[in-house]
């Protein structure tokens, strides 16, 4: 117990833990936003949570709940929209924005409250404490958890939404299963890399993978091993050249989506 504590002293030892327990919760469910082309959906979820930021300031609440009750809320109320005939496209716009918008606002009147919006808006995972690791892996496993208990629903809700009605699995249903793990890994994420480069997680690891992948769980795994790199290999780029920590990790993320963009089109193009 007392070598488990003198690790965890490490600040570098906590970052490395938060950006694992991120990689690794963020994975699974960026499949999914791959395949169901919901990009943007995660972009606007991840906005909001800087306003869930004030409402927990506000309401002197831990950060983690304030961040995920705007993030759900929010991103139940496109879909609910979305159902009454308003275009997607144009819903995500304005509540990414507005969102963002009203969240920064609302800091600013927040009396007496010293806030670092950078560390909000980009990530401070040099910051992150035993307890932030407590949040982080808590809300990863949660989400691992649920995807893999809906994982064959999931699938097949994604892949054809008939398919699914004919084997009795809501696709709606399904939709609240993604938005409720989407949320949840904006809430663990928000401290390592920022509400701005939250998508961006979700996105390249599992971009990068698809060229790699055979299967939907291959894939996965593939994306939870890049993510991981991402954000080990960000943690020490970013020690070395004194960088900002979150945007570090997430262009080495493009830069593995680059490499592994270009060798599939090498492979593409080499004969048979």
């Amino acid at each position: 117990m007392m070598a488990l504590q003198e690790l965890l002293g490490d600040f570098m030892v906590r970052a490395a833990l938060a950006g694992l327990g991120v990689a690794l919760a963020a994975a699974p469910l960026g499949c999914f936003v791959v395949w169901r082309r919901m990009a943007y959906f995660g972009e606007a979820t991840a906005h909001a949570a800087v306003l869930g930021v004030a409402l927990a300031l506000a309401l002197d609440l831990p950060l983690a709940p304030g961040v995920l009750a705007v993030s759900l809320v929010m991103a139940l109320s496109i879909a609910a929209l979305s159902r009454r005939g308003h275009a997607m496209d144009t819903l995500l716009g304005v509540f990414a924005h507005s969102t963002l918008a009203f969240g920064l606002v609302a800091v600013s009147f927040l009396p007496g409250v010293r806030l670092d919006l950078m560390a909000y808006l980009f990530g401070d995972i040099l910051a992150v404490s035993r307890g932030d690791l407590v949040v982080i892996w808590g809300g990863a496993l949660m989400v691992c958890t649920l995807i893999l208990w809906r994982w064959s629903a999931l699938l097949t809700a994604t892949l054809n939404p008939d398919l699914a009605h004919a084997s009795d699995i809501d696709p709606r249903r399904e939709q609240l299963v993604l938005t409720l793990a989407l949320a949840l890994v904006v809430a663990v994420a928000i401290k390592v890399v920022g509400a701005l480069l939250i998508a961006a997680m979700l996105i390249l690891p599992a971009a990068a993978a698809r060229p790699f992948s055979r299967t939907p769980e291959g894939m996965a795994l593939v994306a939870a091993l890049f993510g991981s790199i991402a954000a080990l290999g960000g943690l020490v780029v970013s020690w070395h050249l004194d960088t900002p920590t979150g945007p570090t990790i997430v262009c080495l993320a493009a830069v593995l989506f680059a490499g592994s963009a270009l060798g599939a089109r090498g492979r593409a193009a080499s004969p048979r």
